[in-house]
């Protein structure tokens, strides 16, 4: 059963070319809403009054990030960066930010056939999960966060993004 839950979510477009798709905000506000409401179902986390931060940039953007933050120097389709445990222990209701890059998601979409949109959803849902502390490097977590992604993915009609590939396949 879904509990009441309140989370601030602003979603900032950054990249001119988010403009070809204006409903781009509506739907990642959605999705991360979702991805919180079916974590606090899951795992009855303590989320409620969190705040998260996403950006809608482009490959140069993330591809600094990217290089700035993991020492990986490419354009990468979402990353995510969680509030560290001692801010949020200390009453701190930032969850994280979490930034989307527009011409890889569009590349990728393209690629394996999916709708924007649908792909759109997927990556603000993943990024949200990383924020709530899943992770997909080793198997077993991989598979936990997969099946949390198709759930939450399902309840907002996307088609499970995971059919067309081997099990546990990494985002990025």
């Amino acid at each position: 059963m879904t509990q009441a839950l309140t989370i601030e979510v602003d979603v900032l477009v950054e990249a001119p070319a988010w403009e070809a798709h204006p409903q781009a905000a509506d739907l990642v506000l959605n999705a991360v809403r979702a991805a919180c409401a079916g974590a606090l179902d899951a795992f009855e986390l303590d989320i409620d009054g969190a705040e998260i931060a996403v950006k809608l940039t482009d490959d140069a953007a993330i591809r600094a990030l990217n290089r700035d933050w993991r020492g990986k120097d490419y354009p990468t389709n979402v990353l995510s960066f969680p509030t560290p445990e001692m801010a949020r222990a200390g009453g701190d209701p930032h969850l994280g930010d979490i930034a989307i890059a527009y011409e890889t998601l569009a590349r990728e979409a393209e690629e394996e056939g999916k709708a924007f949109a649908d792909h759109l959803q997927h990556l603000a849902v993943h990024g949200t999960l990383h924020l709530l502390g899943f992770d997909h490097e080793v198997a077993e977590d991989a598979e936990e966060m997969e099946a949390m992604e198709r759930d939450v993915l399902a309840g907002l009609g996307v088609p499970d993004p995971y059919a067309d590939t081997d099990p546990v396949q990494q985002l990025n």
